[in-house]
């Protein structure tokens, strides 16, 4: 009977160990996700498509091209105007994403507020791209 005992607490120390070292992990990369987002907004913010081109992830460098993101930025962020307030309202780790290859992913919505429109929300994607770092996969604004 004590050996049973031992084992199921044992089998139970080890189970709450592996749960808390994985919710630490997705606690780990969602914070390591939201300070790559952040970097990544201030060159969106600051009109520099280009850059932002080039910081996102290969995965969305091999969908989008260069020029297509620069139009469509120019066509539908740049008339939003300047940024007043960014809030990140929620943020959601997953391994999986329609339409994506499975990863690691971060999905975060957050209230906006711009010059030209007072209320929005963007999304804002980052993956962990094959060089470990996080980086931009998917940006939508409603």
């Amino acid at each position: 009977m004590k050996i049973r005992i031992s084992t199921f607490l044992l089998i139970t120390i080890l189970g709450s160990f592996f749960l808390f070292a994985n919710l630490a992990l997705a606690q780990s990369s969602e914070d390591l996700a939201i300070s790559a987002v952040e970097t990544w907004l201030s060159l969106v913010d600051d009109g520099k498509y280009e850059g932002s081109w080039k910081a996102t992830s290969s995965y969305f460098r091999n969908a989008v091209t260069k020029e297509q993101w620069i139009n469509s930025m120019n066509a539908y962020r740049k008339p939003l105007g300047k940024i007043i307030t960014r809030k990140v309202e929620s943020k959601q780790y997953t391994t999986s994403l329609p339409g994506a290859p499975d990863g690691e992913y971060v999905v975060i919505k957050c209230k906006t507020s711009f010059t030209n429109k007072k209320s929005a929300i963007e999304t804002i994607t980052p993956m962990k791209d094959k060089d470990g770092k996080w980086k931009v996969s998917g940006y939508y604004i409603k």
